[in-house]
């Protein structure tokens, strides 16, 4: 009895010895060479692997970076710091990033916006293609108000307040999560430091505009015809504001009488 359980395990030592051997072998001969540069890259990525980057997490972005294939600064969680120690281990500059944020183009509170129906149901804004007018919003334009960009960010960064989304400037870090997941196209990302945005989207005419939204853009072109850096042009009906040629003297928001522009 004794002899066999010390033949069973001579016999399991043996193999064990063996595949340890062949996988060692095996290990060294098939072996992917990683650049250092990519394991030093990702020991400076935030560790986030929230995929604003265009990758598939921090490891993808790494690999890439150290490849030639991505920008040092392709991060936008860890910004013009991570850039920087990217940027050293890559040997380069990183230069001065523009520092983002996500804007809902959207002011149609509960208050303010108004309803075609009273809506019972599932509570995901892309669940609402499948309902009566896309919504119990009159504006079809408008911000639904059902959370799917509050799930969709890994930084609990944006709310639903008073029936819209509203971001928070100092937590949001650009990743661009609420902007792919708002089916009504409402979120972008606009530079920190923007000093006049249109929270607006609606692309119907005046009349309808106000039928709906007791804020909404009617696209009276006031805005257009006072601004002195021709930054600001209603297109489809809706103000659009070049952030580049802005500069910031607020003159749009006065003449605007939604007051639509922040």
């Amino acid at each position: 009895m004794i002899t066999g359980i010390i033949a069973a395990a001579l016999v399991v030592g043996c193999v064990g010895i063996i595949l340890g051997f062949f996988l060692g072998i095996s290990g060294e001969k098939f072996k992917v060479e990683v650049d250092p540069r990519e394991e030093a890259i990702l020991g400076v990525l935030p560790g986030n692997n929230c995929g604003g980057c265009g990758y598939a997490g921090c490891s993808g972005l790494a690999a890439a970076i150290a490849k030639g294939e991505a920008p040092v600064g392709q991060c936008p969680v860890g910004g013009d710091p991570v850039a920087a120690k990217v940027g050293e281990i890559m040997g380069v500059s990183a230069g001065a990033s523009v520092k983002k944020v996500a804007f809902v183009k959207c002011a149609g509170t509960c208050e303010k916006a108004k309803q075609d129906y009273e809506y019972t149901g599932v509570e995901d804004c892309a669940a609402m293609a499948f309902v009566p007018n896309g919504g119990p919003k009159s504006c079809n334009f408008g911000c639904l108000g059902y959370g799917s960009c509050v799930k969709a960010c890994p930084f609990d960064s944006i709310h639903i307040v008073d029936g819209i989304a509203k971001v928070d400037p100092k937590t949001c870090k650009a990743c661009g999560k609420c902007v792919a997941v708002c089916p009504k196209h409402l979120i972008e990302l606009v530079p920190y430091e923007a000093m006049h945005l249109v929270q607006c989207s609606s692309k119907d005419k005046g009349k309808d505009v106000m039928n709906a939204c007791s804020v909404g853009c009617i696209g009276c072109h006031l805005c257009e015809k006072n601004c002195p850096s021709d930054a600001i042009h209603v297109i489809d009906n809706v103000a659009y504001i070049d952030q580049e040629k802005c500069s910031g003297c607020g003159i749009c928001a006065e003449k605007c009488p939604k007051k639509i522009i922040l």
